[in-house]
């Protein structure tokens, strides 16, 4: 069975992060530890939420781990809330990672063209450096703007987000793909290219009308795609099944009457 170990905080209620990651990639047939960044009463979408900061405690546990000769396929990082969390990233890759080992990196900068609360303006340089080490990167648009450190615009087209995505390989990582690209109004979905290769990959699914903004997706298309590769799937499949599994998931969800606004019902399409 592979291992792998994400990086990233706990919401203690609602859909994101580890509490996303470990379900989905357990269900996947693939094991799921945890280096805990923090841990939040909820995500930060709700008003009145409180953090236990345990960057200080990345060190300790990383060295028990090597004590005890524990190993991983895998590291996944998602949302690292500073500078000093993305140091201790790298350093978890250079003492985890090797020959035969895969960096995922989910760059969870922003969206909607701004950087999420906390973040200097600086953030996204020091995140670049993570980047460069990476197998794959998956950034939204906004966060593949701020990789490249251009202006940010609401809409591209497929063409443009290919060769955004070939710009972001030139930094280091091996693949690029960028998320929230949408060919038509009724379609939503991604587009890969592959530095060694030179591969591109676009792939869609019929866009979901929400009445409310559905937090927490990015992390289970970054779960899903994760618990893929490392069950076997090609990076092109893992990243369709991550589409598919998504747009699925938010249809359930907007079906549901007593959906929670703070996350996507991927509960109920987790045997799939």
């Amino acid at each position: 069975m592979k291992r792998i170990v994400t990086m990233q905080d706990i919401s203690c209620v609602g859909k994101c992060s580890a509490s996303v990651a470990m379900p989905i990639i357990s269900a996947m047939g693939c094991e799921c530890a945890i280096l805990p960044t923090a841990v939040l009463s909820t995500h930060t979408a709700f008003e009145n939420f409180n953090i236990v900061d345990l960057t200080d405690n990345i060190p300790t546990v990383c060295e028990m781990w090597k004590r005890e000769g524990i190993a991983f396929d895998m590291v996944y990082t998602g949302y690292l809330a500073s500078v000093r969390q993305i140091d201790l990233a790298i350093d978890l890759w250079q003492e985890f990672g090797g020959d035969g080992k895969y960096l995922f990196v989910d760059p969870v900068m922003g969206d909607f063209g701004r950087l999420y609360t906390g973040f200097e303006e600086s953030y996204p340089a020091h995140m670049k450096r993570l980047c460069r080490r990476a197998d794959i990167i998956v950034p939204n648009l906004t966060e593949a703007f701020c990789l490249l450190g251009e202006k940010y615009r609401e809409s591209v087209s497929v063409e443009e987000a290919l060769e955004m995505a070939k710009r972001l390989t030139q930094n280091g990582p091996k693949a690029a793909v960028i998320t929230g690209i949408s060919p038509t109004e009724e379609e939503l979905g991604i587009v890969k290219f592959e530095r060694e290769t030179e591969e591109s990959f676009c792939y869609f699914a019929p866009r979901v009308e929400t009445p409310f903004p559905l937090h927490g997706s990015g992390d289970v298309f970054a779960a899903v795609t994760v618990g893929g590769l490392c069950s076997g799937k090609n990076i092109n499949d893992a990243l369709a099944a991550a589409v598919d599994f998504v747009a699925e998931a938010v249809r359930e969800t907007v079906k549901n009457n007593d959906h929670r606004w703070y996350g996507i019902d991927f509960e109920t399409v987790l045997n799939k």
